[in-house]
């Protein structure tokens, strides 16, 4: 018979239709990050907020559901929250688009999330005082719009580790000379004077306020941002094949490659400045697999 944590791993790969050769990755990374991040909880006397932070594609939603996992599997109350689950609906997107800009009817970029929300919601799961439930929203990005709060899950409070994964999680704002230049043929055609890029920045600002209650940040770094492109393509192919419902939102690849370009220049950002202000940066290499941790693990 199998070990029982063995029983979750291979549950937990075939949950995820992963490969076995992703156990190897588990058990050099994901669990020692796991162990560590017991040990820190136990000494913290408040729930500890994990910071998960990687482009699109790079398996931060994957990390961050194996990390419950084992963290459940020591007997710690776990919240998993994902940016991605404050998204703003299409209409509330419309009206900024019309208002500010027409490129902010995409979900994505700072400023397209319900910001107060998600500061209320990571304020609850931050008292260790509280013994309330609360619902925590979800995002269906097949339909491009919030999931109902019926639909929403309840967490009992309070908890021991929040985990809260997203594409630009943990970003600070870059630097008004940097904006003046377009990154890609998005930006040129479609915001040539800058206002797009200058409002999302701004936004960004209002982040760090829910940012700067992450204890730990994790990075997921890939190569380059060529890889993210080819990772992202993948996972809209993956959600397609998952979707199989009339009136889905599955991009096919002309918009996924216009939906990309949304992100390239906080992309680029990330991967230029969050390795240095990260507490652990897994390095990915091109086929997706670790390579190394900095520090070490180990």
């Amino acid at each position: 018979m199998q070990p029982p944590e063995n029983g979750l791993i291979a549950s937990f790969l075939d949950e995820e239709k992963l490969p076995d050769s992703f156990a190897e990755i588990i058990a050099s990374w994901y669990q020692p990050l796991a162990a560590q991040l017991t040990d820190m909880h136990k000494n913290l006397g408040r729930p500890l907020i994990v910071g998960i932070n990687g482009a699109q594609g790079t398996g931060k939603s994957t990390l961050a559901k194996f990390l419950s996992l084992m963290l459940k599997q020591q007997q710690l109350r776990v919240a998993n929250l994902s940016l991605d689950d404050f998204y703003l609906d299409s209409n509330q997107r419309g009206q900024l688009a019309r208002e500010i800009h027409p490129l902010l009817a995409t979900r994505g970029v700072p400023g397209t999330h319900d910001l107060e929300l998600a500061e209320q919601i990571l304020q609850a799961l931050a008292d260790p005082h509280s013994d309330e439930q609360i619902l925590l929203p979800r995002f269906d990005k097949a339909i491009d719009e919030p999931k109902p709060q019926s639909e929403w899950d309840p967490i009992d409070l309070p908890v021991d580790v929040v985990l809260l994964e997203g594409w630009f999680v943990g970003l600070q704002p870059q630097v008004q000379e940097s904006l003046n230049t377009p990154v890609n043929s998005l930006e040129t055609d479609e915001d040539s004077s800058g206002t797009w890029r200058h409002y999302v920045n701004k936004q960004l600002f209002s982040y760090q306020t829910l940012f700067h209650q992450i204890d730990y940040l994790v990075m997921l770094k890939p190569p380059s941002f060529d890889c993210v492109y080819q990772w992202r393509s993948l996972q809209e192919q993956k959600l397609a094949a998952n979707a199989g419902l009339a009136g889905t939102k599955v991009m096919d690849q002309p918009a996924l490659d216009r939906f990309i370009q949304h992100f390239e220049r906080l992309t680029r950002h990330c991967l230029e400045s969050l390795p240095n202000q990260s507490d652990l940066v897994f390095y990915l290499d091109p086929e997706h697999q670790i390579f190394k941790s900095h520090p070490p693990l180990h």
